[in-house]
């Protein structure tokens, strides 16, 4: 099997430690098992060398032996793909994790992202931005709100790779207290990050970048 590297940031200012989303990779690792390093690329002074693996010059990426893989929902999906832990085997299974993985990213992470990026401004809520993307936002944890009240997680077998890219969409609307009218969504996130994959990735994110400013210092 070949070697898994994991290449995030080199450093990240504090506000976005925690959510950068190399952690979605590290969290979907630990649940799989599977044995894999970290190496890093400049967040400053980004070369032709990251564009070749990210062409948007973000992170993470994965590299597979001779395969680079980016964008979160694609490197998960190959992972699942690799462990019965991240997606069960049968058609329905499989098809309704790959489903979900989709609606993360599509549905939810295209209300709750916008809207996250408002907040961080300070927008008040008579600006035109949170004025556009309140209602969006709310109408797609509505619907997200049914599914989570007759189920555990987004999938009626198991916890998926699908439910690691919903939880950490969900947790940028919670840090802004935006899951306080959605009882069931969050509830479910609180059951996701409770895992012990997820305190990992987590607690090694942080102290990646951490170790990264005693070396700046």
């Amino acid at each position: 099997m070949n070697d898994l590297i994991l290449t995030t940031y080199d450093w990240v200012p504090e506000p976005p430690r925690g959510y950068v989303r190399d952690l979605r990779v590290r969290w979907a690792l630990e649940e799989a098992g599977l044995a894999y390093r970290v190496e890093t690329t400049p967040f400053e002074g980004r070369g032709a060398a990251h564009f070749e693996h990210q062409p948007f010059g973000q992170v993470p990426w994965l590299s597979d032996g001779d395969l680079s893989i980016f964008e979160t929902g694609a490197i998960l999906l190959h992972l699942a793909e690799r462990s019965a832990t991240l997606m069960p085997t049968g058609a329905s299974g499989r098809s309704e994790t790959i489903s979900w993985i989709f609606g993360a990213l599509n549905s939810v992470e295209l209300a709750s992202l916008p809207w996250a990026l408002f907040m961080f401004a300070g927008d008040d809520e008579q600006s035109a931005g949170r004025a556009q993307f309140d209602p969006f936002l709310k109408a797609r944890l509505s619907h997200l709100e049914k599914t989570f009240k007759d189920r555990d997680w987004l999938t009626a077998e198991m916890f998926t790779a699908a439910d690691i890219l919903m939880a950490d969409v969900l947790r940028l609307v919670d840090r802004f207290d935006g899951l306080s009218d959605f009882p069931a969504c969050r509830a479910y996130l609180a059951r996701a990050v409770a895992r012990p994959a997820f305190e990992k990735a987590l607690a090694d994110q942080l102290a990646h970048f951490a170790q990264a400013d005693t070396e700046r210092a």
